[in-house]
């Protein structure tokens, strides 16, 4: 995303009173500002994003489908496409990348960046397409997958969905196909969950924000981000069907999960 951040604007979303924060939304002013506040809100965001995609490069197979589910500006999608541009070309032969996110104006801005994107191909090796889709994404359907991605998606979904979400994955992988989740998590251990949420909101005031601007913002997410612990997700992942599940990345209380189907 580092690439798209200079084109927009830095995220003071919260750097003023607000007196009654309404829950936080992904409208126009988000969109603004949505790379740096990715960047300075989300620990190791770019390094998730790359090896995201080396994830899929390693998992894709010919002729499926790689869905970026909860796309926001199309990060990992074009990733993903970058990395299978520089493997083996055979491996990605006849896939398409979908990039699924339900608010309009994500996608109205990932449309331009995906754009840009293309432009700056070479002609000679085309990419794998990239299909936007403006849709809710526990309703779209899911088929013939080889590699789905949901970076910090499945945090915004009503808990009481999430276990048929992930059931509904499962189904659309093809064996041996990879989920790459990221996601916010928390910890049943008080003094550790305690010990991360504060680490965490040392990192974003060491990236400039005020305490304020934490305060809010923290404010704005209650329970409208609802975070689950890693022993949830791999509960919940084992139960939807697949046979294997591991952390590959974890800084503070976010972490990143891949779950490969038998």
């Amino acid at each position: 995303m580092s690439s798209q951040s200079s084109s927009r604007s830095r995220d003071s979303i919260f750097a003023a009173p607000l007196g009654d924060i309404e829950g936080f939304r992904f409208n126009q002013a988000v969109v603004d500002v949505f790379p740096d506040m990715l960047r300075r809100s989300v620990p190791g965001y770019e390094a998730i994003i790359t090896q995201s995609a080396l994830l899929a490069s390693r998992y894709v197979q010919p002729a499926t489908h790689l869905y970026d589910l909860g796309s926001s500006l199309g990060a990992t999608a074009i990733s993903m496409r970058d990395a299978l541009l520089k493997a083996d070309p055979a491996l990605s032969e006849g896939c398409e990348i979908h990039a699924i996110d339900n608010a309009a104006p994500m996608i109205e801005a990932s449309r331009e960046l995906i754009e840009l994107h293309e432009s700056q191909q070479d002609a000679a090796h085309p990419p794998v397409p990239i299909i936007l889709h403006e849709a809710n994404l526990e309703e779209h359907p899911l088929t013939q997958a080889s590699v789905v991605a949901m970076n910090f998606t499945l945090q915004f979904v009503n808990p009481s969905a999430r276990a048929a979400l992930m059931s509904k994955i499962a189904d659309a992988l093809q064996p041996g196909g990879a989920l790459i989740l990221s996601e916010k998590v928390c910890f049943d251990d008080p003094v550790v969950n305690e010990m991360h949420i504060e680490m965490y909101h040392a990192f974003k005031s060491r990236n400039g924000y005020s305490d304020l601007e934490i305060s809010q913002k923290r404010t704005a997410l209650e329970n409208v981000l609802v975070p689950d612990t890693l022993e949830q997700h791999r509960a919940r992942l084992l139960d939807s069907g697949f046979a294997h599940c591991s952390v590959w990345f974890q800084c503070f209380n976010f972490a990143s999960l891949i779950a490969i189907k038998g």
